[in-house]
């Protein structure tokens, strides 16, 4: 289970919570969608082309790290293609006859999003081959001898999946799409527009330095980034005017302990324990989650995604290893074993 961070790319339980005021933010056309300009493109098309056979578009499968659309993506494409949505997820359909109940619900050209879509049991999975291949599902009567099979026709509807493990899905099932594309992590000036588009909805007054500022620290993820915003104006109404300005984005940052590279002390925990317990490493991610007391998981997941993305951690085959660039962020002097390996 991921831990509660300011920084965590999962959708907190307050996020939850003001479920419909957290949808305000998400674009809901290709013409809002900030950053993805590859991806958009190459949906676009297809998406231009099955409407004009008026067929439904192709089946999708959307991976990458969490917190960066791919859920407001599925939703864009629905609104594009001019059809409803259905949103599920992995664990969510725990039997056959669950899935069974939503592809029978759906219309012509619907839309079935299936987030953490590499959750899915392999029942399940083996019920959904038929579904998206053929349009049938084929369900058992019964058991024993006297169990039948009974094939439902179904209507030509759109599978997008979203998985943060895209080598966790089972091949027959990902052969299945037949559009695959990665979301990429944002560039800062995506992430500064992203702010101020969120800001404009939430009717903050923020100038050009404080949404650096703040998208500097958003780990290049849009779900980062407007969660940052939301405190910042909090931090605002109660200690300013209301307006964020750069003083006022400092000192609320400063109180959140995000620093400038936008770590967390979660982050910065993890890198020293591998600095300080194994001089710098390559160590063992089992034995890092066993000296933080994080799961396997969640370094993986959460933790690992953007410290390689920003070369603060190496991946090799004996283990993590932290990088020089981590070490002078740090304010920590590489050991010699380190200094020598460099010069290799």
């Amino acid at each position: 289970m991921a831990i509660n961070r300011i920084v965590n790319t999962t959708v907190h339980e307050e996020d939850k919570a003001e479920e419909k005021f957290e949808n305000t933010l998400r674009p809901h056309d290709f013409a809002n969608y900030i950053g993805q300009d590859r991806l958009k493109k190459n949906l676009k098309l297809a998406i231009d082309a099955a409407k004009k056979r008026g067929e439904p578009v192709d089946h999708i499968l959307l991976y990458g790290p969490p917190g960066l659309g791919k859920t407001t993506m599925a939703t864009v494409i629905a609104n594009e293609m001019g059809t409803q949505i259905r949103i599920t997820s992995g664990p969510a359909i725990s039997r056959a006859a669950d899935l069974a109940s939503l592809l029978t619900s759906l219309k012509d050209g619907d839309i079935l999003f299936i987030d953490e879509i590499h959750r899915l049991s392999t029942s399940i999975e083996e019920v959904l081959y038929s579904a998206m291949e053929d349009f049938k599902l084929d369900i058992m009567l019964g058991k024993g001898p006297t169990a039948k099979s009974l094939r439902l026709d179904l209507p030509k509807f759109t599978i997008i999946g979203a998985t943060t493990r895209v080598g966790d899905l089972a091949a027959p099932l990902r052969d299945r799409f037949g559009i695959m594309h990665r979301l990429e992590f944002y560039n800062p000036t995506e992430i500064e527009s992203i702010i101020h588009r969120s800001a404009d909805i939430l009717k903050v007054k923020i100038n050009d330095e404080a949404a650096q500022q703040i998208a500097a620290r958003s780990r290049l993820t849009p779900r980062i980034a407007n969660r940052l915003l939301k405190r910042t104006r909090d931090f605002a109404d109660i200690n300013g005017d209301g307006i964020v300005d750069t003083s006022i984005a400092s000192q609320a940052l400063e109180l959140l302990e995000i620093d400038l590279m936008g770590l967390d002390p979660a982050d910065r925990r993890l890198l020293e324990t591998i600095i300080v317990n194994h001089k710098g490493g390559p160590v063992g991610v089992d034995t890092l989650a066993a000296i933080t007391g994080d799961e396997r998981s969640t370094i993986e997941d959460f933790f690992e995604p953007y410290l390689l993305q920003i070369g603060f951690l190496e991946r090799t085959p004996r283990g993590r290893k932290v990088t020089p660039r981590a070490y002078e962020h740090l304010g920590k002097d590489k050991p010699a074993s380190h200094n020598q390996e460099s010069l290799v």
